[in-house]
């Protein structure tokens, strides 16, 4: 699924102009940030990429309505995307087992993106071990069902979004590792240094060995605008690996 978001980040930034969109959704990916670092906007914008693919809807999962579009996603909010963009809010891990479970009644067509937001809102609840596992690979088994209702050359893609901690106690240290295990595909939102009216953070991106990471400064300025440029490593800048650890990233 890195190729969604990918593709949301260098559409942004003019990166890899001209390239055709794939039907290969890729593997599961993780979003992982800290509070506040744009994981809402980023899943919102590549919720919207997909939704201009011309392929099936969208499923954004998130036990909150948003209580705002996020703006400046580098896609419009074209009104025929957002139609296609199908918000659900389950209140409790529960009622996200029961919803996942049920995806199979699921009228329409199947969705060529499943996202959920706000993973951590769940694990608050603090389910045990074999609780979460089994949380995660239903996730996994909901997008796989889906894609085999998409048919031949169909894949529903799956992106999961986690709030992190600086200093994370043993038990999200265990739920990270858990997860690791099921989404090979991961993207690290790290903060930096950032002026008094904006909030910069550098973008890895991990794609599970399906090519190399790749790397973007995003800037959220006044009034919740983002805008993505390309991040380049300059040789004796001892700020290029600033945060590379940061929130457990390798």
């Amino acid at each position: 699924m890195a190729e969604t978001l990918r593709r949301v980040l260098s559409a942004s930034s003019g990166a890899w102009p001209g390239e055709e969109n794939t039907a290969e959704a890729g593997p599961p990916l993780l979003l992982l940030g800290a509070p506040g670092s744009g994981k809402t906007a980023l899943l919102f914008a590549a919720a919207l990429e997909a939704a201009g693919e011309g392929r099936g809807p969208v499923f954004f999962l998130t036990r909150k309505p948003l209580q705002s579009l996020p703006c400046g996603t580098g896609t419009a909010l074209d009104p025929m995307r957002l139609q296609k963009i199908r918000f659900q809010y389950p209140p409790s891990t529960q009622e996200l087992f029961r919803l996942l479970c049920s995806a199979h009644e699921t009228p329409g067509p199947a969705p060529s993106l499943l996202l959920l937001d706000g993973l951590e809102e769940y694990l608050a609840e603090d389910p045990g071990p074999e609780e979460f596992a089994y949380l995660a690979a239903l996730l996994l088994d909901t997008a796989a069902y889906f894609s085999h209702r998409l048919g031949p050359g169909g894949d529903c893609g799956l992106i999961v979004a986690l709030q992190t901690q600086e200093e994370a106690d043993s038990g999200d240290a265990l739920h990270l590792a858990l997860l690791q295990r099921y989404f090979p595909a991961q993207c690290w939102l790290q903060p930096d240094a950032s002026g008094p009216e904006e909030h910069r953070l550098r973008v890895c991106l991990e794609p599970g060995g399906l090519g190399p990471r790749t790397e973007w400064w995003v800037t959220f300025r006044p009034g919740g605008e983002m805008t993505i440029t390309p991040w380049h490593t300059q040789a004796g800048d001892p700020s290029s690996d600033k945060g590379s650890s940061s929130g457990g990233h390798p």
